[in-house]
C-alpha cells in the first residue's frame, strides 16, 4: 500500500441546460476562439498508476476514450492497452499479488460503486461487491492478497472495512464502524485503521481482527490529522501528523510486545511547508515524503534505517501525486501535473534522480506553452490575517479589467497551480483568475484550517469580499467586472458572494454547492452529514448558527447574474440544494440558468459533460464580464 493525503481536491467543471435567456447581449461570436475554448474542455489525463507485482507493467486510470477507464503500460514506457471500455468512469485500479486487477465502476458518476477484479487483459472479471445503493469507498489488496474496502451497507452513517477473500470469493464485513474511517493497512490479523472524529480530527487505531481488541495509537487534545502505514511488521508504523504540532510531519511509532504504542518519534519536518503525503518501499526501507512548499510540491527520499534524508531534483511540474515504488525500489512512478499540464504519468530513478515521461494525455488544439501560469500573490483580510491567492492574467490584459474570483471546494482543501481547462478558457477569453485561499484552507498549518469552523465561517465569508476589495485596490480587477464561481463548498462562497455582498459581483457560477444547511444535513449522504457537524455546526444544537450562514434566507438580495450547475446522482450535496436556488429565484425574476447533468454526481467526469461545461461557463461570463 502507499499513502498520500487526499484533498478534496476538485475536477474544474460547469456546465449547461439552459432554463432562462441571459438577460445581457453576447459578444461576436469568435469561431476560433470557441474551437480553443472546446478544445481545453477535451484535455486528458492519465494517474493512479500502480507497478504490477513483477514490475514489468503499469495499470492507471485515463479518459482517453472520453470516460475514465482502466489502462496499463509497459513499465519502461510504450503502446497503452485498454483493459476496460465501459460508459460509466471506473477509478481506484490496483494490482493483486497474482498479477489480476481491482476497480470500480461508479454508474452515474455517484458514490454507489461496483467493485470488480478482473485478468490484465480485461477477460474474467467478476464481482468482488457491488451492495447497490451502498456506497463504496476503493481499497487496496493486504501483503497477502486480501482485498479491503469500505462499504455503508450496514449503516449509511458509517463506512464499515470489508475484507474480500480471493480463496473464498466471498466479503466480510470485518470492522464495523461508527462514523468514517478505514483500515489503512493490514499484516495477518493486525489492522491500522484511521477513524474520523469529525473533519480536521482523526486517530489511528490497532485492531485485533482475530480478538476485536482496539488500541488507541494516537491519544490527544484538540484536533488532529493522522495517517500511516505499517513497516515491515505491525510492530512499527510510519505516519504523517499533526499531533501538538501546526504542521504535518513525518514520523514512526513502535508498538510494544504489551501492545503499547510509544511517542511518535519525528524523523522529517520542515518550517516552511508540512507534509502532504508518502510512500514506502515493498522492503520497508525507504520512503518518499512530498512536501507541500506554499501550494506546489518537492520530493524527498529519506532511508529509514539511517534517517538520512536526500532532496530529490525538482520535478518537471509543480504538483505530485499517486506515487508508487517499483518492486525493486530503485524507481517510483507518480503523477505530475500543473498550471501548463494536465496529469501525466512520470518515472523517477531515485539514484540517477532522471525523470522519464511515461504517457502523453492527449490535447489537441490546445498548446500547452502557452498556457498562462500564475502568480501568487498575498493580502490582508478584514481583520489584518494574511491571505494569499493564484493570480492567472491572460496576455496583454489591461487592468483593470475582467476578473473571475475562483474559490476551492472542502473547504479544507487547498488552491494550487493545477491544470483547469475552465480557467485558462477564461483567460483565452480575455478574462483573468484570482483563486484565494481563504481562512480555513489546507496547506498552512493546523491553526489556520480551523479558523472557519462553526462562528468563524462568518470570518471566513467576509474573506470573499476582502479577496474582491485587494483586487480592485490594486488596480486588478475593475470594480464593474469582478466574476465569482466554485464547487461544491466553493459554490456555497459563490453564494455566500451574491447574497451577502450582493452590489460586488456581475456574475456568478455555482456548482454542486451548498445553499441551506438544513437541507444539507437531512438529504446528504448520512456519513458526510455525521462528520460535517465539527466542521459547519451541529444541527442539533446549533440550528440558528446554520440557519445564520446559510444564503438560502438571504436571496432576495440576489442581483447578480447567475448559473447554477448540479449532478442529478450527486450524494454529497444533493441536488435539492440547486432546486432551491433556481425555483425561488426564478419567482422572483432573477437572470438564472440552470444545468443539470443527469449523468454524473459530485463533479463532471465524462469528456462530453466537461466540454459542454467549459463552453457554457465560458459564455457565460463573457457575456456578463465582457
Amino acid at each position: 500500500m502507499t499513502q498520500l493525503l487526499r484533498s478534496a481536491s476538485l475536477a474544474a467543471c460547469l456546465a449547461t441546460a439552459l432554463l432562462s435567456a441571459p438577460a445581457s447581449a453576447a459578444p461576436a461570436a469568435d469561431p476560433e476562439l470557441e474551437a480553443r475554448i472546446a478544445a481545453m474542455g477535451r484535455v486528458g489525463s492519465a494517474s493512479g498508476a500502480q507497478y504490477s507485482p513483477d514490475g514489468r507493467q503499469i495499470a492507471y486510470i485515463t479518459n482517453l476514450s472520453g470516460v475514465p477507464q482502466v489502462w496499463r503500460i509497459p513499465a519502461e514506457g510504450g503502446y497503452p492497452r485498454a483493459v476496460t471500455s465501459g460508459t460509466d468512469p471506473a477509478s481506484g485500479v490496483r494490482w493483486s499479488p497474482d498479477g489480476r486487477l481491482a476497480y470500480a465502476v461508479s454508474p452515474g458518476g455517484g458514490y454507489n460503486a461496483a467493485l470488480l477484479l478482473t485478468s490484465a487483459d480485461g477477460t474474467g472479471t467478476r464481482a468482488i461487491d457491488d451492495d447497490g445503493d451502498a456506497n463504496t469507498f476503493v481499497g487496496d489488496f493486504t501483503r497477502d492478497g486480501r482485498y479491503v474496502f469500505g462499504s455503508n451497507v450496514r449503516d449509511a452513517a458509517s463506512m464499515d472495512v470489508w475484507i474480500w477473500d480471493p480463496q473464498t470469493g466471498k466479503a466480510r464485513n470485518t470492522i464495523q464502524m461508527e462514523g468514517l474511517g478505514s483500515a489503512l493497512d493490514i499484516i495477518g490479523d493486525q489492522a491500522l485503521v484511521t477513524r474520523l472524529v469529525t473533519r480536521g480530527n482523526s486517530n489511528l487505531w490497532l485492531d485485533d481482527l482475530a480478538t476485536g481488541k482496539s488500541t488507541l495509537l494516537t491519544p490527544h487534545e484538540g484536533s488532529a490529522s493522522v495517517d500511516g502505514l505499517f513497516g515491515a511488521d505491525a510492530s512499527t508504523v510510519y505516519l504523517n501528523h499533526n499531533l501538538g504540532l501546526d504542521r504535518t510531519v513525518f514520523a514512526r511509532l513502535a508498538i510494544g510486545a504489551d501492545g503499547k504504542p510509544s511517542a511518535p518519534q519525528t524523523l522529517a519536518s520542515r518550517d516552511d511547508g508540512e507534509l502532504q503525503g508518502f510512500a514506502l518501499s515493498d522492503d520497508k526501507q525507504t520512503a518518499l515524503l512530498v512536501w507541500n512548499i506554499a501550494g506546489r510540491n518537492e520530493l524527498e527520499r529519506i532511508d529509514l534505517r539511517s534517517g538520512r534524508r536526500t532532496p530529490l531534483p525538482a520535478a518537471p511540474s509543480e504538483l505530485v501525486s499517486g506515487i508508487d515504488f517499483a518492486p525493486d525500489g530503485r524507481s517510483v512512478v507518480l503523477t505530475l501535473s500543473g498550471s501548463q499540464a494536465p496529469a501525466d504519468l512520470w518515472r523517477l530513478d531515485l539514484d540517477a534522480g532522471t525523470w522519464t515521461r511515461l504517457t502523453w494525455s492527449p490535447h489537441p488544439g490546445v498548446d500547452l506553452a502557452q498556457l498562462v501560469k500564475p502568480e501568487l500573490r498575498t493580502y490582508t483580510a478584514h481583520d489584518g490575517l494574511e491571505l494569499s491567492g493564484w493570480l492567472y492574467l491572460p496576455k496583454d490584459f489591461q487592468a483593470p479589467g475582467p476578473v473571475v474570483l475562483s474559490f476551492h471546494g472542502g473547504p479544507e482543501s487547498q488552491e494550487r497551480p493545477a491544470f483547469r481547462a475552465d480557467y485558462q478558457a477564461l483567460l483565452a477569453s480575455g478574462i483573468g483568475v484570482f483563486a484565494p485561499n481563504i481562512r480555513g484552507s489546507s496547506g498552512f498549518g493546523k491553526a489556520f484550517m480551523q479558523m472557519d469552523n462553526h462562528e468563524g465561517r462568518f470570518d471566513a465569508n467576509r474573506d470573499i469580499q476582502s479577496t474582491a476589495e485587494f483586487l480592485v485596490r490594486e488596480g486588478i480587477g475593475d470594480r464593474q467586472r469582478l466574476g465569482i464561481m466554485g464547487g461544491s463548498y466553493g459554490g456555497y462562497a459563490t453564494m455566500v458572494g451574491v447574497t451577502e455582498f450582493p452590489e460586488t459581483f456581475a456574475a456568478a457560477v455555482n456548482l454542486f454547492g451548498m445553499v441551506n444547511f438544513e437541507t444539507f444535513f437531512s438529504q446528504s449522504t448520512p456519513w458526510m452529514g455525521a462528520i460535517s457537524a465539527g466542521e459547519y455546526g451541529d444541527p442539533k444544537t446549533q440550528r440558528q448558527l446554520l440557519r445564520d450562514l446559510s444564503p438560502i434566507h438571504k436571496l432576495d438580495r440576489v442581483r447578480t447574474p447567475l448559473m447554477v450547475m448540479h449532478g442529478a446522482n450527486d450524494t454529497n450535496v444533493p441536488l435539492v440544494e440547486a432546486e432551491q436556488i433556481v425555483d425561488t429565484l426564478k419567482q422572483r425574476g432573477v437572470d438564472v440558468e440552470f444545468v443539470l447533468f443527469p449523468d454524473e454526481g459530485h463533479g463532471w467526469r465524462k469528456e462530453a459533460n466537461r466540454v459542454k461545461s467549459t463552453m457554457e461557463m465560458t459564455r457565460f461570463f463573457r457575456e456578463h464580464l465582457l
